[in-house]
């Protein structure tokens, strides 16, 4: 037998053919079973992914496939009282960035540069904003890109991921600085104010009010917003909209204000520094509010850069603050009418009751000096003379008759030391100091010789402009009265229909008649009407009655030995009076009231007088007919004083026509009447801006 037999009969004797069967079996059916395992689990998940997370799978499947996108309403538009365009939106391309989409920020920064001019300052202006906000939320880097800019942009789009171009508003101010304080501006939406709002009502919105009546208003002027659905492929890119919800515009507002008005009172005050109020009596409309100097909104809405913001708060001449309602001065002789008032309302004097002015009083036990700003006094004076050229001597008197309670409880009733409440926000009450205030912030007691110093607009007593104008339209209705008010009316621009803003009635003043205001009324027209009032010069060739008081308000007080008040030219110009006046007309059927300061600029009669007197030609007639504007006028009383000294002739810096002093030196800053301890009644200053 070969070897190869040998060998096969060998394997055939130890071969198990069962056991073979049986492990091949086994195998086959473990091999089957596994299999049938992985059906079943596949067929699982499928019914899983198919049937029982069906909505969840399609709903994450077509938020991939496509996006909800907020639509940004339309802000409601501001006119003037007379329909005149004061804020409005004007069409813009935009160049947005999706911070949370952008792996590298830097980078895609510079790239962007090769397309669309970027300045440093555009860059600054964005990672600024940027920080202020959530990255999911888009932030614009530029506005305003031309046609040239928006091509290059979109043949390379695909290189910029979350950056996008798009059609726009921006809000725009076609006044510039006119009525800036009044209207403000929009800005970027920072962290602090993502604190206080509610998201959902600013989707899709980057800017909100900041100040003015943009502020005030903003939830009128929002407007709801809209979304739209929009489909995309992989890369992330629009393809089409698949619906759409529109949201709703803002109210469109209409203010009190007269642009022309506005602009007329700006050229008025020309270079100085100042505030001008003019109030419509008969309902408490702010016809004109100005502060001078203003700003451009402009810079606000794009994002000012930090460089010029700064340069912005360190101008000396602060033209963000907001004089006519943060603004607080000595009254000077304006707060008069109302010390007429208080006397007149307690009996302490009749309109007859003869007043003697030497040029000089002292207070029983004291030697200190209290001065007439006419040096060698105005002989005997009654309620009409002494209103209409000022007599200091006159209202000495009458404060140190009143008192320091009387005077404080009349003032406030005419609104002094509170804040009036107009529609827009950041606005100082000013201070009407009494006994209480005086030992509570100075733990001192309150002094007579502070007494007088209240008398003539001088000492702790401060207000607003806007204060002034308030306190002047009170007596302009026989001690009625409105709270002011600078918006006119709202309109809904989807309906038309417009709601007028009803005028707020102010609590009617207590104890005072009609006839104890109109006997007030009667002295302020001396001062306009009656040659020797100290704004005759100004209004005696009004074509309408009107009635007023000048101002000039101490920054500076004067020694006691100092015979002469310092002339104008001579004088420091942060340490030089500032000039007031406050008027209304026509005195029976008042249709305006208004208050004027001119920082620094010597006069009331010869600076801040003319200055009401084309407010009110303007607002009465339709034009001016009346002189030269108040840095003009104020230059030219410094000119006329310079030559005076020049020629050595010895005057006071302003005579009116009858040769009658009208320099209100009124305050001499007076001491107060006490221990020698006890500090001279300050005479304030303009409270600068924080």
């Amino acid at each position: 037998m070969s070897a190869l037999g040998s060998a096969r009969s060998s394997y055939d004797a130890i071969k198990d053919l069962y056991e073979e069967k049986r492990t091949f079996t086994g195998r086959v059916a473990f091999a089957a079973i596994l299999c049938l395992l992985m059906i079943g689990l596949l067929t699982a998940r499928l019914i899983d992914l198919q049937l029982l997370q069906h909505d969840y799978y399609t709903t994450r499947a077509n938020d991939n496939r496509m996006r909800l996108t907020a639509i940004a309403p339309v802000r409601g538009l501001i006119y003037d009282r007379n329909g005149a365009m004061l804020a409005q939106n004007v069409p813009s391309f935009v160049l947005d960035i999706t911070p949370e989409r952008v792996k590298n920020l830097d980078d895609t920064l510079q790239r962007l540069r090769a397309y669309i001019n970027i300045s440093d300052q555009d860059i600054a202006r964005f990672k600024e904003r940027m920080r202020k906000g959530p990255r999911y939320r888009s932030v614009t880097l530029r506005s305003n890109l031309t046609a040239e800019e928006v091509a290059r942009y979109q043949l390379n789009r695909y290189d910029f991921e979350g950056v996008e171009v798009n059609a726009g508003l921006v809000r725009n101010y076609p006044l510039g600085e006119s009525a800036a304080h009044v209207i403000g501006y929009v800005g970027g939406i920072s962290e602090a104010d993502y604190a206080k709002l509610d998201e959902a009502a600013y989707q899709g919105l980057s800017q909100i009010g900041k100040s003015g009546v943009e502020r005030s208003h903003e939830d009128q002027l929002r407007g709801v917003p809209g979304a739209k659905i929009v489909e995309a492929n992989a890369a992330g890119r629009p393809l089409r909209e698949l619906d759409s919800q529109p949201g709703s515009s803002g109210q469109n507002l209409y203010l009190s204000l007269d642009a022309q008005l506005q602009l007329v009172a700006e050229k008025a005050l020309g270079d100085l520094e100042g505030a001008v109020v003019a109030i419509d009596p008969r309902n408490g409309e702010v016809l004109a509010l100005v502060s001078k100097p203003g700003y451009d909104p402009k810079l606000f809405v794009e994002g000012i850069d930090a460089k010029s913001y700064r340069g912005l708060l360190e101008d000396k001449t602060k033209p963000l603050y907001n004089r006519a309602l943060l603004g607080t001065y000595p009254p000077g002789s304006t707060i008069k009418p109302f010390m007429a008032t208080a006397a007149l309302n307690f009996r302490t004097v009749t309109p007859d009751t003869p007043v003697y002015c030497g040029g000089s009083m002292s207070l029983p036990g004291s030697s200190r000096k209290y001065r007439c700003h006419k040096r060698q006094g105005h002989g005997t004076v009654n309620l009409d003379s002494a209103i209409a050229k000022s007599c200091d001597i006159y209202f000495y008197q009458a404060a140190q008759n009143l008192g320091i309670d009387r005077i404080d409880e009349i003032l406030g009733q005419f609104g002094f030391g509170s804040q009036t409440g107009i529609d827009i926000p950041n606005e100082k009450g000013g201070l009407l100091p009494s006994k209480e205030w005086k030992r509570r912030v100075y733990k001192q007691a309150w002094f007579p010789g502070e007494t007088l110093s209240i008398g003539i607009g001088q000492g702790y007593l401060t207000t607003t402009p806007l204060q002034l104008a308030q306190a002047t339209a009170r007596v302009a209705m026989r001690g009625q009265g409105f709270k002011p008010h600078v918006v006119h009316a709202i309109a809904d621009p989807s309906t038309g229909a417009i709601a007028g803003v009803a005028p707020e009635p102010l609590p009617p003043l207590t104890g005072q008649n009609a006839d104890l205001l109109e006997r007030v009324i009667h002295s302020m027209e001396q001062v306009n009407m009656t040659p020797g009032g100290t704004a005759y010069r100004a209004f005696k060739d009004a074509p309408y009655s009107s009635a007023g008081k000048t101002g000039t308000a101490q920054v500076a007080a004067l020694k006691q030995d100092e015979k002469l008040a310092p002339t104008l030219e001579g004088t420091p110009k942060h340490l030089r009076d500032h000039a007031l006046f406050i008027a209304f007309a026509p005195v029976d059927e008042p249709r305006i009231a208004i208050a004027v300061i001119a920082e620094h600029a010597g006069h009331g009669g010869s600076v801040a007088a003319p200055v009401a007197r084309q407010v009110m030609d303007q607002y009465l007639l339709g034009e001016v007919r009346y002189g030269i504007d108040a840095s003009t006028a104020a230059a030219a009383a410094t000119a006329a004083a310079a030559a005076a000294a020049a020629a050595g002739e010895t005057v006071d810096p302003e005579q009116d026509e009858d040769g009658a002093a009208v320099h209100d030196h009124e305050g001499d800053a007076p001491a107060a009447n006490g221990p020698a301890a006890a500090p001279a009644a300050p005479v304030a200053p303009v409270r600068s801006p924080p």
